[in-house]
C-alpha cells in the first residue's frame, strides 16, 4: 500500500470514528429529550465533507466524494418531504441527520444508502410496535427517531464493508 493510500485510509477511518462518537451522543441525547442538537450534527457534515475530501484527493477517487455529497442531498431533500407532509412525523434534527447519514452511507456506495434508509425505518416501525404490544406507547406516543436512523445506517455501513 502506497503512503497516500494509507493517509487515504487513515482520513476514512478518523471520519466515521467522528460519526460513531457522534452516534452514541445523539442517540443518548434524543431517547432523553427528543432533539437531535445542532451544535453536534452540523459539524458531522464538515468533518465528513473534508476528511472524504482528502481521502479522494490522496487516492484520485473523486467519484465517491460527488456520491456522498449526492446522497447527503437526495437524503436531505427526501427527509424534508417527509417533513412537509408529516411534520408531527419527523423533526427538524432527524432531516438534517438524515442528510449527514446520507453523507457517510454515501461514502459506501447507494446499496448502504437503500440499505441505512430501510434498516432505518424497520428498527423503528418494530420498536414501536413492539412498544404497544407492550402497552408501553399508543399510536400518538412520539418516539426519538434520530437512535434508528442512526443504527440503521450502522447497518448500512457495516454491510458495506462486509460486503466489499
Amino acid at each position: 500500500m502506497s503512503v497516500p493510500d494509507v493517509l487515504a485510509v487513515v482520513a476514512l477511518v478518523l471520519a466515521y470514528g467522528w460519526l460513531a462518537a457522534a452516534s452514541v451522543v445523539l442517540a443518548v441525547v434524543d431517547v432523553r429529550t427528543h432533539r437531535l442538537p445542532d451544535r453536534i450534527v452540523l459539524p458531522c457534515y464538515a468533518v465528513g465533507v473534508v476528511l472524504f475530501a482528502i481521502a479522494a484527493a490522496l487516492t484520485s477517487d473523486i467519484g465517491s466524494l460527488l456520491r456522498a455529497v449526492c446522497a447527503a442531498a437526495v437524503l436531505f431533500a427526501a427527509f424534508l418531504l417527509l417533513r412537509m407532509v408529516s411534520p408531527a412525523g419527523l423533526g427538524g434534527g432527524d432531516v438534517k441527520l438524515a442528510g449527514v447519514l446520507g453523507l457517510f452511507l454515501g461514502r459506501m456506495g447507494w446499496e448502504a444508502v437503500l440499505t441505512g434508509v430501510v434498516a432505518a425505518f424497520l428498527l423503528g416501525g418494530v420498536c414501536a410496535l413492539i412498544l404497544i404490544a407492550l402497552r408501553r406507547a399508543r399510536r400518538s406516543t412520539a418516539l426519538p427517531f434520530g437512535p434508528f436512523l442512526l443504527a440503521g445506517a450502522w447497518c448500512g455501513i457495516l454491510t458495506a464493508v462486509v460486503t466489499s
